[in-house]
């Protein structure tokens, strides 16, 4: 096995992990909206929406500027 086939199942088997993790997370945060337990308004619910918004832009910004950096095409 090559390094870059090291490296790929290195990406699959961490990520999935953190992905896992980031869905548990939100499964758990959703658990707040039950309004017998927790009082809030459409403002908390636009800022909380927004946060999670913005990271997911900025990594999927981060992403994509790494995959371009791996293109061979002429650069100067």
């Amino acid at each position: 096995m090559d390094n870059s086939e090291l490296k790929k199942d290195r990406f699959k088997r961490v990520a999935s992990r953190r992905v896992d993790n980031i869905l548990k997370g939100i499964r758990s945060l959703s658990k707040c909206s039950n309004t017998n337990n927790y009082e809030y308004n459409e403002d908390d619910l636009n800022k909380m929406l927004r946060a999670i918004r913005d990271e997911i832009r900025t990594m999927e910004t981060i992403y994509k500027k790494n995959l371009s950096k791996n293109n061979d095409t002429f650069n100067f």
